[in-house]
């Protein structure tokens, strides 16, 4: 087949001379777009259709073997609040190298965590933490922007959820260097400031890890050769979202304000905050409420880190696997917690074992929470539009937090009504969030249809003039032919 020839892969798009949008018109809008990878994507008409195939797959591997176990331990900074610096820190990304970014809130954030052994009282402490959250701010959405730019739609979801269950490794390791470092008594340091002491070094080491491994674009990872670029560059064109701009338009800013999926996503964000907030500060009293020890009841949180670090890569699978599943999956996943709720409320305190499971069962969140972050990345274009919304999602998320820690009263030990009711509401009003919004997006995408046509699509759902719309920086509502993923 000759280099001309459109692309009739799956996977493939036809280059731009066989599309309407002729190669000056591309070559144009690339010249105008703020996108860094619009130069590299020009450069896909050069290859066969074969050549991108069979290369597509390659490239794949070798982003998986450099990025992911990279950003696997980055999930052990993840757990903290995002509040002050969550709009900030976002804005950062867009504006900045991401890795380079993040590595150096690692860096920062380790260094914090040292810093804890030194604190002589209560207002150090105080100090401390609140730092901690502003570096912390930034690296799940870093690690967001970072799985846009080199994954496709249908596999970000299972890469995200691999993120997010090693926080659930984290909850483990945690736990057993608690149990562990809780019982040294021939050091100088206290317990608890050995454990400051041992992750912050940790995290030390990793931070230059990241810094050295991990690529700001696909234009820049040297593991990939110059062709292997452009090969993960056209891969991602199919997102309809560019790769990255460095460009802050308030326009996008405010679309972001106004939008009907942003603010959806960011009330169960909120949601999710309130549950995670509430767990994971009062998961340790519930079971000590349920009639265990104290340092029994820490290591039965062991389970709760298997729980999402088995379960949450399952609906990350699930939801790549299954076209237009997201939303279901999400409203699926509230589900069994919820019935956990219900079990821990209605359940004789003499069954302790369980409402120690149904205890475990609250620590599935980690489910709706990165389905959120995938319907953010592959649902707004616009990159200061996208960077914007994925500030105000950690803005609900952590002001969730901030009131989910602060609904379980200690009268109410160890049933805690009040508390429970409110988590229930949470899940309550994320199951019907998640249907409304697909709900939405389906008759968005329905009206677009009906509008200018479906076209000739790629398996991603997007087609070439989409595609070139992304890389000039076009949101999802001005782009016409974006269509969004369920």
């Amino acid at each position: 087949m000759e280099k001309s020839q459109s692309l009739d892969k799956p996977d493939g798009i036809a280059p731009p001379h066989s599309h309407p949008a002729s190669i000056g018109e591309t070559t144009k809008l690339a010249d105008n777009a703020h996108d860094q990878g619009a130069q590299l994507f020009q450069e896909v008409q050069e290859y066969t259709p074969e050549e991108l195939e069979a290369e597509s797959a390659k490239v794949r591997r070798l982003i998986d073997w450099h990025i992911m176990p990279i950003m696997i331990w980055g999930s052990l900074v993840f757990n903290f609040g995002y509040l002050f610096w969550a709009i900030p820190a976002n804005l950062l990304i867009q504006r900045l190298p991401v890795a380079k970014l993040t590595g150096c809130m690692i860096f920062m954030w380790s260094i914090v965590l040292i810093c804890h052994i030194f604190a002589k009282n209560y207002a150090g402490i105080l100090v401390l933490r609140f730092i901690l959250g502003m570096f912390e701010a930034g690296i799940s959405p870093a690690i967001m922007s970072i799985v846009s730019m080199f994954y496709k739609r249908s596999e970000q979801p299972i890469r995200m959820c691999v993120f997010l269950a090693f926080n659930g490794m984290a909850t483990m390791v945690g736990a057993l260097l608690g149990y562990g470092l809780g019982h040294v008594e021939s050091t100088s340091l206290k317990s608890w400031k050995l454990i400051f002491l041992v992750i912050g070094l940790m995290n030390f080491v990793w931070c230059w890890v990241f810094l050295w491994f991990v690529p700001d674009t696909p234009m820049n990872a040297r593991f990939l050769s110059h062709k292997q670029k452009v090969i993960a560059v056209h891969r991602v064109s199919e997102n309809m979202i560019g790769v990255k701009g460095n460009t802050f338009v308030w326009s996008q800013a405010l679309e972001a304000v106004l939008d009907i999926k942003v603010l959806a996503l960011a009330i169960m964000g909120m949601g999710c905050g309130v549950i995670n907030g509430g767990v994971s500060n009062f998961a340790s009293a519930l079971i000590k409420g349920f009639g265990f020890s104290g340092i029994y009841a820490t290591l039965l949180q062991l389970p709760t880190g298997a729980f999402e670090f088995v379960l949450v890569p399952l609906c990350g699978v699930a939801a790549g696997y299954f076209r237009d599943s997201r939303c279901i999956i999400l409203a699926i996943m509230c589900l069994p917690p919820l019935g956990g709720l219900l079990g821990i409320r209605l359940t004789s305190l003499d069954h302790r074992w369980t409402l120690v499971g149904c205890t475990w069962l609250q620590f599935i969140i980690g489910g709706p929470v990165i389905l959120c972050w995938n319907l953010l990345t592959t649902n707004i274009a616009g990159h200061t539009k996208r960077s914007f919304s994925n500030g105000l999602w950690f803005v609900f998320y952590a002001g969730g937090n901030i009131a989910g820690s602060n609904i379980f009263f200690t009268k109410e030990a160890p049933r805690y009504f009040s508390a429970l009711t409110g988590l229930i509401a949470c899940y309550c009003g994320m199951f019907v969030v998640a249907l409304l919004l697909r709900q939405y997006m389906w008759w968005e995408n329905r009206r677009r249809n009906k509008q200018i046509g479906e076209g000739v699509r790629t398996e991603e759902g997007a087609d070439a003039q989409g595609i070139l719309e992304g890389f000039g920086d076009r949101t999802d509502k001005s782009n016409l032919h974006f269509r969004y993923a369920l």
